[in-house]
């Protein structure tokens, strides 16, 4: 009787260490899928004055106030005399002047070729970029209605008008700036814009183009396009120049270097 008992006791322990063991699976998986969505979303990490933010395809507008998570989907948008800054996975700040939106397309996601994908399109207003570098399998792109940046290692300055024109600035590192469709490869020039026979339909809702260009935008160099997706200037800029001494400007760049 007494063995029976001491069976039952042994047997009872047994199930008692598997349950054991698969909850502490368990608690492994669910610590793994809770770092890897916060490697795939953001957090606003300062607000000043008002903020909000929607999934891209809704209407309802939420207010965004410090330490909301943004992620892939989600479109912010400051109001005026208001700013807000966004660090994603921990790696990455983006900073928003007043009257600003932008669309958070993808956040770090994996892409069938395996690569870690980041997507973030301009609409309107001011923004400021200070990108780490990437390695090979992580890609990261911003993106307005007539241009995009591939990024890496860089801090700049993206802007678009209320025609959609768009000016960007680069402060360290450099960009690939292009307004060529993603399925077309165009190898960039050091800003000479470069031209690619034509006529043909080029996704999204622009029409035919005849030319599809790629430049590398260096440290201190600007390029601006036009409306229709055309390079109207470009070239050096300096520290002294006037628009350099805004406080925007100078807020970023204090802000860059607090958060070295």
């Amino acid at each position: 009787m007494e063995r029976l008992k001491d069976l039952k006791k042994l047997r009872g322990a047994r199930t008692m260490g598997l349950f054991g063991i698969l909850a502490l699976l368990v608690l492994v998986v669910e610590f793994a899928i809770s770092v890897e969505n916060q490697s795939r979303q953001g957090v606003v990490t300062f607000v000043e004055g008002s903020a909000k933010k929607q999934k891209v395809q809704e209407t309802e507008w939420a207010n965004v106030y410090k330490n909301a998570a943004v992620t892939g989907g989600d479109r912010v948008r400051t109001m005026t005399e208001s700013r807000a800054e966004l660090e994603l996975a921990k790696l990455d700040k983006i900073r928003m002047a007043p009257k600003t939106t932008i669309d958070i397309l993808k956040l770090y996601e994996e892409t069938k070729e395996q690569v870690r994908e980041s997507k973030i399109v301009l609409q309107s207003g001011d923004l400021w970029a200070n990108v780490a570098k990437k390695s090979d399998n992580m890609r990261f792109s911003i993106g307005t209605p007539v241009a995009a940046a591939a990024i890496t290692g860089t801090t700049l300055r993206l802007n678009v008008a209320q025609d959609s024109s768009a000016e960007v600035k680069v402060y360290n590192g450099e960009v690939v700036l292009t307004n060529a469709p993603e399925s077309k490869t165009v190898v960039p020039k050091s800003l000479q814009p470069m031209q690619v026979p034509g006529p043909y339909q080029v996704p999204g809702p622009r029409e035919v183009s005849i030319e599809e260009w790629a430049l590398i935008v260096k440290s201190m160099q600007k390029v601006k396009v036009d409306k229709n997706g055309k390079v109207t200037s470009s070239g050096q800029f300096a520290q002294t120049d006037a628009d350099e001494q805004s406080d925007w400007v100078k807020w970023n760049l204090a802000m860059d270097k607090k958060q070295e």
